[in-house]
C-alpha cells in the first residue's frame, strides 16, 4: 500500500532524510519512531505530498505521489503534529467543509451521516458546535483525526496522533487506531513507545534521517538480544549462582532482585543454546525451589536506545 524508495530530502547543506526506504502492507499498522530532529515528519510530509523529496521515490495506493499528487491525496488521510483546523469554525461546520473538499460529490443526507460517523469515531460529538478555537489540545487531536477520516482514505498518516490527550483519551484513541487498521493502512509517528508496542505490527526506526531498523518488535528482540536470557526465580537464601554459572552454555549469571525468602537470577547464555531444562534441573537437584522461569525479552525502550546510541557512537568513532 505504501512505497518509499532511497528517499532523501536536502535542505542546502543539511540533509533531512538520507535514502530511506520501507513498505507498508495494506492493512498494516506502522509504527515510524525516532528522536526529535529524525526526519519522521519530514517524511510523512513528503508521502502526503506536503512537500517534494530531493530524490526518491514514494507511491501512496499505486500512485506515486510525485507524478500522481491528486490520486495519491485522494487516498490519503493526514494529521499533522498540529491539526490543521480554522478557530472560528464550530467543530460540525469545519469537518462540514472539509467534506466537501475531500468526499467529492454525496448528497446532504449522505454527508451529514458521513459527519456524524466520524465524530462518533473519534468521540467528538459532544463538540459538535463548539468553535475550535475553543477546544483543549485533546479535542483539536480528535477533530485533526475526524478530518483525516472524513474521506475513507485507504492510507492514514498520522503525527502524534496522541499529543496533548489525557490517559482516558489516549487509551480511546489507541483502541480507534487498533480498529482502523485492516481497513485503512497507517503509518503512526510517536515519541511514546508503549504506544507502539500495544498498538503497531511493525516498526521503522530512523535516526539522523536514516532508517536503523525495520521489523516487528518481536523480532527486533531476537535480532539485538543475541544472547538468550532467562529470569529463574528460586525460594530459599541461598547462593545458587556457582551452580547455574557451572551449566554448559551458560555464559553469565547475576542477581537481580532479592525478597523475603526469594532470589531471581538473570541466565544469560550462549545463542541458540536452550538451556531451560539444564537450568530446572540444577535448581531442583540444588535443593531450592523453582518458582519462576521465563524468558527475558528487551522492552522496545532497549531497543530503541540501543539502535540509536550504537549508531551514534560507530559515527564518533569513524568521524
Amino acid at each position: 500500500m505504501i512505497e518509499v524508495q532511497n528517499l532523501t530530502k536536502r535542505y542546502g547543506p543539511f540533509t533531512a532524510v538520507d535514502d530511506v526506504s520501507f513498505r507498508v502492507e495494506a492493512g498494516e499498522i506502522l509504527g515510524f519512531l525516532g528522536p526529535n530532529g529524525a526526519g519522521k515528519t519530514t517524511t510523512m510530509r513528503i508521502l502526503t505530498g506536503y512537500m517534494p523529496a530531493t530524490e526518491g521515490r514514494a507511491v501512496v495506493a499505486g500512485y506515486d505521489v510525485f507524478t500522481h499528487p491528486v490520486e495519491a491525496k485522494r487516498r490519503t488521510g493526514y494529521l499533522p503534529e498540529t491539526p490543521p483546523l480554522y478557530p472560528d469554525m464550530t467543530v460540525r461546520e469545519y469537518l462540514t467543509f472539509v467534506s466537501h473538499i475531500k468526499a467529492g460529490r454525496m448528497n446532504r443526507a449522505e454527508r451529514d451521516e458521513r459527519i456524524r460517523s466520524v465524530m462518533r469515531k473519534t468521540h467528538i460529538e459532544d463538540m459538535a458546535n463548539r468553535a475550535c478555537g475553543k477546544l483543549s489540545k485533546g479535542y483539536r487531536q480528535r477533530v485533526g483525526l475526524a478530518q483525516a477520516l472524513i474521506h475513507e482514505p485507504e492510507v492514514l498518516i498520522l503525527d502524534e496522533p496522541t499529543a496533548g490527550l489525557d490517559p482516558k483519551q489516549i487509551m480511546e484513541t489507541r483502541d480507534l487506531i487498533r480498529s482502523l487498521g485492516g481497513t485503512h493502512t497507517i503509518v503512526l509517528s510517536t515519541h511514546i513507545l508503549p504506544e507502539v508496542a500495544q498498538t503497531c505490527q511493525r516498526v521503522v526506526i530512523i535516526n539522523k534521517g536514516r532508517v536503523v531498523a525495520v521489523d516487528t518488535p518481536d523480532n527486533l528482540t531476537h535480532q539485538l538480544k543475541g544472547a538468550a536470557s532467562l529470569y529463574v526465580q528460586v525460594e530459599g537464601p541461598a547462593d545458587a549462582t556457582g551452580a547455574l554459572q557451572a551449566i554448559p552454555g551458560v555464559m553469565r549469571v547475576r542477581v537481580s532482585d532479592r525478597s523475603s525468602g526469594y532470589t531471581g537470577y538473570e541466565v544469560e547464555s550462549e545463542p541458540n543454546r536452550d538451556v531451560r531444562r539444564d537450568v530446572a534441573r540444577t535448581v531442583v537437584e540444588g535443593g531450592w525451589g523453582l518458582v519462576e522461569l521465563r524468558p527475558m525479552r528487551m522492552s522496545l525502550e532497549e531497543i530503541f536506545l540501543q539502535l540509536t546510541t550504537s549508531e551514534q557512537a560507530e559515527e564518533a568513532r569513524h568521524g
